[in-house]
């Protein structure tokens, strides 16, 4: 009786007060009396009303922002993929993203879809969203400037870093003397035309520079300091020059922008003296906690608000203010860190997307429908790189660089991506651009930005030496076993390079282990990037010291982890690369598996193999898409680990299903002579005896190391044997058989290498 106490309960519950709910309604209809209750009656048929109602639903401002919102994301991701499969930066794929979402495609060749999804009364919700995420950017850039970097070294770089704005300044101004009587709205002054055509020459994108830094694996480099901080004085220097543009822009003259610019020094020196010292004791409160509570987020966010504020009603625009505060936020890297963390992912995954689109939504293409039209923004391309890329060029040549530094610094300060647009919005807005110039403009910054990558890799080829050192190295190592170990976390660095010591411990001088950390670039900040690598390899080089195994590494920031990873490999003609088991092994949804996600990001790639049938929507490998793909596409063996507390290979679990296992006999002979392991060999099939070669592999074997082999041909594997094993070699086909069959393994097997017979 007692398990039906809670069912009685809860009918009786739900019954008792449906009935009063019920009671109440009946009497409050006798209220309606002498009210003048309008019933609303409907014109049409149930579903006609249906229809209706759906529709306008659909035209909700807020529906349809929250629509804009989703196209505008799936597309900037999309474009992003592609760009980064092609080598070029993501933000390239977000630009052409909005320029597709615009009149310039979208618009053109489906116009219906395009008012319907970006009507003209909608795109101030638009806008007003994007200006937040632009907020939120420019934040992020101001705190991403190391200015304790910047303060010494900029001995070095302020020569390069005011050439490469003083010269393309100048040719922007003579420039806007041959643009101006075609191009400039009307009634727009030749001083402020030329002060914005001029200042969208001189511009750098920071970010997109550090990034592609990173990537090339530049930042611990001379070069890559000289150019970081150029590009940091560059930005500072430009954005303060904007703030001086939009003030006379907007005053008409220059004598007339004196009162803003006096109050714009004000501002700049009460942000310094006053909010600076302010933020860093705040900061200094948190030091050592590894989070910031919620009153001291709030505190900061202020900061940046009343700062965006300050600016814009001073009227040197809310943007300069979100980078002044991002620049004076205490400089310890860990604080700066953790607050991105907080930032960066709304600001450019979710709002940055949505300035991207709208830029687009005011490019139009179609408006240069002539040769001369083209041939203007020829020059005014040509322009650019001339005064941005040429200017850094000589400069860095007169300052006795090489010419292969000169011209490296030359081709990434010549990138200006998102700042650019920026500035080129500030000036449509202010009424300075036209539609015509707005486009060829936008069209610059898309092929100065593109032109990095390309040029870099010519300038490579160009000054390559005809033997290098690498290359040399690699011949003379070329008899070695070589073990590439690709770690994410510390203490699989460290469990991974204890295997390969177990697989190669005697070889001494005929072996080479390299450690290698591949670190996400959106997840990476140039100010941290040796911190970063410095807690990674900690405890792995730790475990190289107590070993005495002497390792090489290998650190790289990366916007393609994969590619990167399948490419060195190749490139090191490694013999063995080690990795762990991905995370994502039991994670995802039957939505996920659709879409060809599983917890972060959408991968175009198995959307479009999904869709074209080469994916299942179920994917039941016991393997996270990222593993799969590394065994799928390397030609080298791949050991995958499961690490339970892994510390020495003393004894070995070899399970032989078929005859595809036998390939696993040669690592069980390496941990025989490197580590004298005791190695069990299982023979589940029965398949060991039916094959006289491997008979006579495992006598050979037993020859030389009679004590250190065994073969099992009907023990029963249960958990207590399981327990007594340090290690479990298995291949990945049958790793699979023991997912697919639910093993009962599984709850006890021991640290695990799954390797594939590549």
């Amino acid at each position: 009786m007692a398990k039906y106490r809670n069912v009685f309960f809860y009918v009786i519950t739900i019954l008792f007060f449906s009935g009063l709910m019920y009671y109440f309604f009946i009497e409050g209809k006798t209220l309606e009396i002498n009210q003048n209750v309008i019933h609303k009656v409907s014109e049409g048929s149930m579903w006609e009303t249906f229809v209706a109602s759906f529709k306008e639903n659909l035209h909700h401002p807020l529906a349809l922002l929250l629509a804009q919102i989703v196209t505008i994301i799936l597309a900037a991701r999309l474009f992003g993929w592609i760009c980064i499969k092609i080598k070029q930066p993501a933000v390239i794929g977000e630009m052409i993203a909005g320029i597709v979402l615009g009149p310039s495609l979208l618009g053109l060749y489906f116009p219906d879809f395009s008012a319907f999804l970006f009507p003209s009364e909608s795109l101030g919700n638009l806008q007003f969203l994007s200006q937040i995420g632009l907020i939120l950017f420019m934040f992020i850039v101001g705190m991403e400037l190391d200015l304790s970097v910047l303060r010494k070294k900029a001995h070095d770089a302020v020569v390069i870093s005011h050439a490469s704005i003083i010269i393309p300044f100048a040719l922007g101004i003579g420039l806007s003397y041959f643009l101006y009587l075609e191009f400039a709205p009307k009634g727009v002054q030749f001083t402020s035309f030329a002060l914005f055509i001029a200042i969208a020459m001189s511009i750098t994108a920071f970010p997109v520079l550090a990034r592609i830094v990173q990537e090339r694996n530049l930042q611990k480099t001379r070069l890559g300091t000289v150019v970081i901080t150029c590009a940091a004085a560059d930005d500072i220097t430009a954005w303060c020059i904007l703030a001086a543009v939009i003030a006379i822009v907007k005053a008409g003259s220059f004598t007339s922008s004196l009162f803003v610019i006096i109050m714009a020094i004000i501002y700049v020196l009460m942000m310094i003296k006053i909010v600076r010292p302010f933020l860093k004791r705040i900061a200094d409160l948190q030091t050592g906690k590894g989070i910031i509570s919620k009153a001291f987020v709030a505190i900061f966010f202020l900061v940046l608000i009343l700062s965006s504020y300050a600016t814009e009603v001073i009227g040197i625009h809310a943007l300069f203010g979100a980078f002044m505060a991002g620049a004076i936020m205490p400089e310890n890297t860990k604080f700066r860190n953790l607050f991105i963390e907080k930032v960066e992912d709304v600001a450019m995954i979710l709002l940055l997307p949505l300035f991207f689109v709208f830029t687009g939504l005011r490019t139009q293409i179609g408006l240069l429908d002539d040769s001369h039209l083209w041939i203007t923004a020829a020059l005014i391309i040509s322009v650019a790189v001339v005064g941005k890329f040429a200017g850094s060029a000589f400069t860095a040549k007169f300052l006795k660089m090489s010419w292969k530094d000169s011209l490296t610094i030359g081709a990434l300060m010549n990138t200006r991506g998102l700042m650019e647009l920026i500035v080129l919005n500030i000036g449509y807005e202010l009424g300075v651009l036209s539609p015509q110039i707005f486009t060829m403009m936008v069209i610059m910054a898309l092929f100065t930005t593109f032109m990095t990558g390309p040029a870099l890799d010519l300038i490579n080829f160009l000054f390559k030496n005809k033997t290098s050192e690498n290359e040399i190295i690699d011949e003379i190592n070329a008899n070695q076993y070589k073990v590439l170990i690709s770690f994410d976390k510390p203490d699989s660095g460290s469990a991974l390079l204890k295997l390969a010591d177990n697989l190669t411990h005697k070889m001494k001088d005929k072996k080479s282990i390299t450690v290698m950390n591949i670190a996400p670039t959106t997840e990476l900040h140039s100010f941290d990037a040796d911190l970063y690598k410095e807690e990674q390899f900690a405890e792995t080089l730790e475990t190289s010291q107590e070993l005495k195994i002497p390792v090489k590494t290998l650190f790289k920031v990366s916007n393609d982890l994969e590619g990167d990873l399948l490419n060195i490999s190749k490139k090191g003609n490694y013999d063995l690369l080690l990795i762990m088991l991905g995370r994502s092994i039991y994670e995802g949804s039957i939505l996920g598996k659709l879409l060809g996600f599983t917890t972060k990001i959408i991968n175009p790639e198995k959307l479009i193999n999904t869709v074209k049938g080469k994916n299942p929507i179920f994917n039941s490998s016991p393997f996270d898409d990222f593993t799969l793909s590394i065994m799928d596409k390397t030609t080298i063996p791949v050991g995958i680990m499961i690490n339970k507390n892994f510390q020495n290979a003393t004894k070995v679990f070899v399970p032989i299903f078929d005859l595809n296992d036998f390939f696993l006999l040669e690592y069980a002979k390496n941990l025989i002579h490197n580590n004298d392991s005791q190695i069990i060999i299982l023979d589940a099939a029965g398949e060991i005896n039916r094959n006289t070669e491997i008979k006579e592999t495992i006598r050979n074997i037993e020859q030389v190391a009679p004590n250190n082999i065994s073969l099992y041909e009907n023990q029963k594997i249960d958990k207590e044997f399981l327990a007594t094993m340090q290690l479990m070699l298995i291949s990945t086909q049958s790793w699979k058989k023991l997912i697919d069959s639910k093993s009962i393994w599984l709850t006890s097997i021991p640290s695990t290498l799954i390797i594939s017979n590549n």
